[in-house]
């Protein structure tokens, strides 16, 4: 007599996909501790080029959120999951054996590629099993649980280099992919039967395409988007660095980052109280200008002692504000593309934060390339992105 298992309780459903959720932020911030020793390995001659571990992740996941959606709805969610999981774990396990930063990048890539769908495709699920305010209340859950993963992740691979070397955090996500798909395939029931999937047609998602490109309001959005986020990853893939060269603070890191990490979950909860009375135009526009005045601060304070004698604490401040940013703006401006696009909702949320995503690594790019030894560049770098943000906002249209 064969036991078939319950459903699960809320409680391990949110757990579980907070989990999948944070594949993500877990494999892009748990790399971080190890940034110094693999540009010392595998790139000693440019040290810089070993910020792409981190931008060429994140390319591969902003690629993949274009077709995970929509695969999920042709073949269903728990395969996509599966099959993403399958080139993550693959994909790992080729970055921790790459024999130079060439193949490790490409790795990295691949390995974005398989995370997409662990980015995209729990959220579906949610809006399978539940709907209305219990369907918000379980993505609150989620979003709570998963605000902790980047605020531990440094200390969890700075704890496995610590015993294994830097290749041991591949090893670390192989095994954090596998117990979550693991989890997904035994407890979760396929949400999406095959009677309410829909063949995957080319011709629907180019057509959605347009429409959220054709829009003027969205394509603003998607370029501030694009804009705010380039601040982000510039500032992630040189975070490192500048802990390390710049103020030789490499063994303490984890723990700052843990404080700056709480910091940014302290903001998403001040956006969730004040964004309903505000509005999401306003506070964008607030996070905008208030990063925009304390980076011209240091930038003056920068070009009159030089930059290596700016205080720790005041980057450390800077770079709070930066995640603070991030916090009251990505799912404010995310908000505002999808309010006219409410018919193609699904589709036009891939296809928005593919977008934004592969644009800010783009942009982003030759800003981490850039360091000097100094936080100069990126402060410069992060000041221009988040100006032509805010000058793009100036042109909406308040919805709210």
């Amino acid at each position: 007599m064969t036991h078939r298992a319950r459903r699960p309780g809320r409680a391990e459903f949110v757990a579980l996909m907070a989990m999948l959720v944070a594949t993500v932020a877990f494999s892009i911030d748990a790399m971080l501790p190890a940034m110094s020793l693999i540009a010392q390995e595998l790139s000693p001659d440019a040290p810089n080029r070993a910020q792409l571990i981190v931008t060429g992740f994140v390319l591969g996941m902003g690629t993949g959120t274009f077709l995970a959606g929509p695969l999920s709805y042709s073949f269903g969610r728990k395969p996509v999951i599966i099959a993403g999981a399958s080139l993550y774990v693959l994909a790992a396990a080729l970055a921790a054996l790459a024999p130079s930063l060439e193949l490790l990048i490409a790795a990295r890539v691949f390995q974005g590629l398989g995370a997409s769908a662990a980015r995209v495709v729990p959220l579906a699920i949610v809006r399978d099993m539940a709907s209305g305010r219990e369907m918000a209340r379980i993505v609150s859950f989620i979003m709570m649980v998963f605000t902790l993963v980047p605020a531990v992740a440094p200390l969890a691979g700075d704890g496995i280099m610590a015993l294994t070397g830097w290749r041991g955090i591949f090893a670390g996500f192989i095994l954090f992919a596998l117990l979550s798909t693991i989890w997904l395939v035994m407890r979760i029931p396929e949400p999406l039967p095959a009677a309410r999937r829909l063949p995957f047609r080319i011709k629907p998602l180019t057509r959605a395409g347009r429409d959220v490109l054709a829009h003027p309001a969205l394509r603003l959005i998607t370029a501030a988007q694009a804009l705010c986020m380039t601040a982000l990853f510039a500032s992630l893939s040189s975070i490192h660095q500048i802990f390390t060269v710049t103020y030789d603070r490499a063994e303490s890191f984890p723990w700052w980052f843990l404080v700056i990490a709480i910091l940014s979950g302290v903001a998403s909860l001040f956006n969730a109280s004040v964004v309903v009375r505000l509005g999401m135009r306003r506070v964008v526009a607030g996070a905008m200008t208030a990063l925009i005045g304390l980076t011209c601060i240091v930038l003056l304070y920068s070009a009159m002692t030089g930059g290596a004698n700016l205080p720790f604490g005041v980057y450390v401040m800077w770079q709070a504000t930066v995640f603070t940013h991030t916090a009251l703006t990505l799912g404010n401006l995310n908000a505002l593309a999808l309010e006219p696009m409410g018919h193609i909702a699904g589709t036009a949320a891939s296809i928005f934060s593919a977008t934004a995503t592969v644009g800010a690594v783009v942009l982003s790019v030759p800003i981490g390339l850039m360091f000097n030894g100094t936080p100069v560049p990126l402060f410069a770098g992060a000041l221009v992105a988040v100006s032509l943000a805010l000058g793009l906002m100036r042109y909406l249209r308040d919805p709210d």
